[in-house]
């Protein structure tokens, strides 16, 4: 019985691993040890990137909402505090949108946040 060579899917699996790795430099986009390397790294890194993300803007909202309670004499904290004891349940996200683009609905939201804490 003849053997058989796995050459074909060797060339497949490199491949494979050499166009995931395209567009870094040098060995890192030529070479399948290098390459694999790199993209393994690459992957690993995209993974925490997503989740860091996620991170970077509720702080970015956070930023935003504090500026725009600031503005209208209310710290974040207590602005925070207020909506959840008058039952206003809206996420940081929304309420960031509300600053900036409705600043006049963001006043009735903190007069509501000031009534109740107050």
């Amino acid at each position: 019985m003849a053997r058989i060579k796995g050459g074909l899917n060797a060339k497949k699996k490199h491949n494979r691993v050499l166009k995931l790795a395209k567009g870094f430099r040098g060995a890192r986009s030529k070479q399948y040890r290098a390459a694999k390397q790199a993209g393994m790294r690459a992957l690993s890194a995209s993974f925490a990137g997503r989740r860091q993300k996620k991170r970077d803007f509720r702080k970015l909202w956070i930023v935003r909402i504090n500026a725009a309670a600031r503005m209208n004499d209310i710290s974040y904290s207590k602005l925070m505090y207020g909506l959840k004891l008058a039952n206003i349940d809206i996420n940081r996200k929304m309420l960031s949108e509300i600053a900036i683009a409705d600043p006049e609905g963001f006043k009735n939201l903190v007069d509501a946040a000031k009534a109740k804490i107050a």
